[in-house]
């Protein structure tokens, strides 16, 4: 398996099967061919970005029912992005002096519960997180995470947006944040990197009054990894644009394209923004929006089907085993079933870190997911895993437990 023809191997480096899902260290997804193919087109030609952005964004506000949308360089950027325009609107002084923020309101108020690494982007734009509550639910008591009062309490004048991390289980619910957020008069930004498939979810933040909201355009959508796209009202994605795309011309020759910038709103040509260092090439945005066009003509229920079948005939493989074994439902975590292996209910004389280390240190590596080790399981994701890397995962786990 991956010999011959492995351009890692040409390179002097060891392949990856990919039993993890969609993770970013490990290369994320597979571009669609036909995205793949129209990057390799891209690449043979030349085309003024702003002009495929303003594309872009119509692609992007067609299938989100946003008023317009962008292409990022991953849905971090996208992130750092919406910050950046939280903070600065339409303001070139503000758009030229970022990440400085000490002069103007810069503060991004979050639930708790929902800060995270990635929340990073935000503070790289020049914004300040405000925390707001407690991890209260957890002790069982009835309480939640978050009260509406102590969320309205938080938003003053210094505030600039409210951030939101979307998955199954977080709380408050979306409608209330931006109904305390709006009474408030300022935007609500959602981090959904990982929320698609269903193709629901494209629509449905948008829908329930989020002002920017980002996606990864790799993962489930498939196309490019470096490539992630926000959906929005159309004065962020104004700013976003103004702060992003290259602004090294004279202001005689700057004509931005109407669909994306209205360059009236400006005093001049903002130069080159915050966003400048996260370029997106002609190449991944043609990818992208190829990929997000195929995304939404996919038969989602077939492809589900499709996960359910690997992962329970895996299952079934490592069950005869005496593995321990269950499948998951897709769930808040993953878009798809799961094959999640108890370590250390089966008895196997190692832990699971002792397994997925083995695993990995490997030609090809076997990645496994990795997130439940404290728990003594390991994970086998199949989104990304094609019948035979499935049947060579599980060749591998059996072979390092017998």
């Amino acid at each position: 398996m991956y010999e011959g023809d492995s351009v890692y191997r040409e390179l002097d480096v060891t392949p990856v099967v990919n039993a993890a899902g969609t993770k970013t260290r490990i290369g994320g997804s597979r571009i669609r061919p036909a995205a793949l193919d129209a990057m390799r087109r891209a690449a043979d030609e030349f085309v003024e970005i702003g002009e495929l952005e303003a594309r872009a964004s119509t692609v992007i506000a067609d299938v989100t029912d946003a008023e317009a949308g962008y292409v990022t360089s991953g849905a971090s950027a996208g992130l750092l992005l919406c910050a950046a325009a939280a903070i600065a609107g339409h303001d070139v002084g503000v758009m030229n002096a970022l990440p400085d923020t000490s002069d103007v309101p810069s503060e991004i108020v979050m639930p708790r519960t929902h800060r995270t690494g990635y929340d990073h982007a935000f503070r790289t734009a020049g914004a300040t997180i405000v925390d707001v509550g407690t991890n209260d639910r957890h002790l069982g008591t009835g309480a939640t995470d978050v009260e509406p009062w102590q969320l309205d309490r938080a938003i003053t004048d210094e505030t600039v947006a409210v951030g939101y991390i979307q998955k199954s289980y977080t709380q408050p619910s979306l409608a209330s944040v931006v109904e305390i957020a709006h009474e408030n008069d300022v935007p609500v930004i959602v981090d959904a990197a990982a929320e698609v498939p269903p193709r629901e979810n494209l629509s449905r933040f948008v829908e329930t009054g989020a002002d920017m909201v980002v996606f990864s355009g790799g993962k489930g959508i498939r196309g490019p990894q470096t490539t992630g796209f926000v959906a929005g009202k159309r004065e962020y994605i104004e700013s976003i644009a103004a702060q992003h795309l290259d602004m090294h011309v004279a202001n005689d020759l700057w004509d931005p394209p109407t669909d994306l910038i209205d360059r009236d709103r400006l005093d001049g040509v903002p130069r080159q923004g915050i966003g400048r260092p996260l370029k997106v090439g002609k190449e991944e945005l043609v990818g992208a929006i190829r990929a997000l066009e195929l995304f939404v003509e996919e038969d989602h229920g077939r492809l589900e089907a499709n996960w359910i079948d690997t992962a329970e005939a895996m299952a079934e493989r490592l069950t005869e085993t005496g593995l321990d074994v269950r499948v998951t439902s897709p769930n808040g975590t993953s878009v798809a079933p799961e094959v999640v292996v108890d370590v250390e209910a089966s008895d196997l004389g190692m832990d699971a870190t002792e397994l997925a280390r083995t695993l990995r240190d490997e030609d090809p590596r076997v990645y496994v997911g990795t997130d439940d080790l404290p728990d003594g399981e390991i994970v086998v994701n199949p989104m990304c895993l094609d019948e035979g890397e499935a049947e060579y995962v599980i060749d591998r786990i059996v072979a390092n437990v017998e």
